[in-house]
Parts: C-alpha cells; sequence; structure tokens
C-alpha cells in the first residue's frame, strides 16, 4: 500500500456560540506522486495560499516542513511532541 496524499485540518480560530469549534485556521493538502523527487505541500489559509516543494530525500528539508504545518495549523509554536506529529505524516511520502 503507497500513500498519495493526504489533507489536514488545522485547529479552530474560534468557538462558536452554542461552544463547538469553528472553522480550522487553515488546512493542508500534501502529495507526491511516484516518479517525483518532491513532496508537494499546499496551506489553504484565509488570504495566504502557498505550495511548497520538499525535497523527499533530504530529513532536514522534512522536518522543516513539519514545523512549519504544526505552526501554521495549530496556531502556535509547538513542543518537539507536537512538531514531531506532523514530522511522521509527512515521512508517508519519503519512501
Amino acid at each position: 500500500m503507497r500513500i498519495t496524499s493526504i489533507e489536514l485540518a488545522g485547529t479552530s480560530k474560534t468557538t462558536l456560540r452554542d461552544g463547538t469549534p469553528g472553522l480550522p485556521r487553515a488546512f493542508a493538502k500534501i502529495s507526491r506522486k511516484p516518479s517525483d523527487e518532491f513532496i508537494t505541500v499546499e496551506i489553504i489559509a484565509p488570504g495566504d495560499d502557498r505550495t511548497h516543494h520538499v525535497q523527499a530525500d533530504c530529513d532536514d528539508d522534512v522536518r522543516s516542513m513539519a514545523d512549519c504545518l504544526q505552526q501554521t495549523l495549530d496556531g502556535y509554536r509547538g513542543t518537539n511532541g507536537d512538531r514531531h506529529a506532523y514530522y511522521c505524516e509527512l515521512q508517508h511520502f519519503t519512501d
């Protein structure tokens, strides 16, 4: 089995009056074509859509993208554990 894409939703910026979470602050779509040497990460946020191309065989590049995803989707600079969760998701695309 091979994962070819995954979509992530960040934490909610606001809570609605009834206590339910509002819309996420951002979304990310991570994908990689089998023959491509880059992981494509599309970040969709209000007024700030961007696309990153991450070198799949460069651990530093993957870790840097994990840090960026964590901060963008969660809205704060997280702990090593927080960032590691995103790193693990990106690892699906490094093989």
